[in-house]
């Protein structure tokens, strides 16, 4: 049956399209660039289709919800939060690349081309609603990652990363579409309100192929957010990518994959959630794995990357409590705290990346703990209070952002009866506070050690982005009322 759309479907992805003409306009402009020193502005462009595209999902935000393009896109609240989050991620990891790629001699605009690519391919995953269209999105955001995993390819660390990241990213797409295939072979169909009714008629055992692919799902729902036992590439993609990269992988590819497949299981599976042996208890395990092993492995690093690639592991499985806690109430607050903590947690990484970049230098990245940040903090005392911020946030200790993302999600979690992974939870958290102060500890209380730079990086790009940061990460941690009303607002749009 062909997909009919027409004019007005483009205008219900307007932003999308903003972000796909500068993801194609920034590198052929970069073209007529004479000279290195002159290419930091197709960053400065890439800003401002970005700045469009936001300013574009603004305006849509409180629009009724519609279907485009044939039901393949849903258009509604819940892909606009996501969208809105996911456009202030990249805008600030384009500010971050505009300092680290001149810093490091890099300035192609085929850098920010390929980011605004992966962005619209994200931007395309919070809307999916056919297994198909979500799969193109996936495969649209994932091909410029790996990509852009390997920018830096006069290192061989660099090269060595992105071919992990490809070889391990193809081996989870066959899963996941084994997991299609699975469900397009018991339903017929890949959209997703034919899968939900299907189960509505039949139910959710109607066809011995629907929980095959359910699990072959969730196998790649797993490797995106790097929840355990599907981790493995984290720590060496993360160190091994270009930092600006690492933490746009940190923040934005995991708020895509959560965005997708939130919108998937909330809609399509929820009615499998505790049927037999439900996705709900595969993801109980998954959780439970993922925090205590992305915990416990943090806290044996002495790479401030390595550690943070680490911690990303166990921030995904406090996200996948948010997860579990999800309802189809119309106050899902399990939902919506999962979508503030999202919120938070870009904030937070972000800024700590941004902080890690101004205290390198071009391919001497200062990233050992024990030695590089040293007096840190008195080396450089407005980065060291904005380190501090970012180090108490992810530690959960308030008044930041993670500690109300963490609030939310564990409370969420309780009203559900969910005591166990709670407190589970609660545990970790207190785990993770020593490898974040240990940072901490450091930058104030050991000398440094001599030949130590003596100033960091100076880059106003970049300092402006970890400004923006600090301000997020302290807004959501005082003022987190308007953030989680948005959540409430765009989760309720799914119903």
């Amino acid at each position: 049956m062909p997909i009919v759309f027409t004019p007005a479907d483009l205008m219900h992805v307007l932003p999308w399209i903003v972000v796909v003409a500068f993801a194609i306009a920034v590198p052929v402009l970069d073209v007529f660039a004479h000279a290195e020193t002159n290419r930091a502005y197709a960053g400065y462009l890439a800003l401002v289709g970005i700045g469009a595209a936001f300013a574009l999902t603004l305006w849509q935000w409180g629009a009724p919800p519609t279907s485009a393009f044939g039901g393949m896109l849903r258009v509604d609240a819940f892909g606009l939060f996501f969208n809105a989050l996911l456009l202030a991620a990249a805008g600030v990891t384009v500010l971050l690349g505009i300092g680290f790629f001149h810093e490091h001699g890099l300035h192609r605009g085929e850098f920010y081309g390929l980011l605004l690519m992966a962005l619209s391919g994200m931007m395309l995953m919070g809307m999916a609603s056919d297994l198909l269209a979500f799969f193109v999105a996936l495969e649209l955001m994932s091909i410029p990652i790996y990509v852009l995993a390997a920018f830096q390819r006069h290192l061989n660390q660099s090269v060595e990363a992105a071919l992990k990241y490809f070889l391990m990213g193809a081996f989870s797409t066959a899963f996941l579409l084994f997991g299609i295939a699975f469900v397009y072979g018991a339903v017929g169909a890949t959209g997703y309100d034919a899968v939900m009714q299907f189960i509505a008629a039949k139910g959710v055992t109607g066809s011995a192929f629907l929980p095959l692919g359910m699990i072959f799902i969730l196998i790649g729902f797993a490797f995106k957010v790097a929840a355990v036992p599907f981790h493995m590439w984290t720590p060496d993609v993360y160190e091994g990518a270009p930092t600006v990269v690492t933490g746009f992988m940190a923040t934005a590819v995991k708020a895509a994959a959560f965005a997708a497949f939130l919108r998937l299981f909330i809609t399509v599976f929820y009615d499998m959630k505790l049927v037999g042996f439900g996705w709900f208890h595969i993801l109980w395990v998954l959780a439970v794995a993922t925090m205590t092993l992305g915990n416990l492995t943090a806290l044996m690093q002495d790479n401030i990357k390595r550690m943070l690639a680490y911690s990303s592991i166990a921030h995904a499985g406090y996200l996948l409590v948010g997860f579990l806690s999800i309802t189809r109430s119309p106050d899902n607050n399990g939902a919506a705290s999962l979508l503030f903590y999202l919120v938070a947690y870009a904030a937070m990484n972000l800024g700590a990346f941004g902080v890690v970049i101004l205290a390198g230098r071009r391919d001497k990245e200062n990233l050992l703990v024990s030695k590089g940040w040293a007096g840190f903090g008195f080396r450089a005392p407005a980065l060291g209070v904005a380190m501090t911020i970012f180090m108490l946030s992810l530690a959960g200790v308030p008044p930041t952002a993670g500690f109300m993302g963490k609030f939310y999600v564990f409370k969420s979690a309780i009203d559900q009866g969910l005591v166990l992974i709670a407190v589970i939870g609660v545990i970790n958290s207190l785990l993770s506070v020593y490898y974040y102060l240990r940072i901490l500890v450091f930058m104030y209380m050991k000398p440094a050690e001599e030949g130590a730079e003596l100033a960091p990086l100076r880059s106003m790009p970049v300092q402006v982005a970890v400004v923006i940061a600090v301000v997020a990460t302290l807004q959501l941690g005082l003022l987190p009322s308007s953030f989680l009303v948005a959540a409430q607002t765009a989760v309720r749009s799914l119903f």
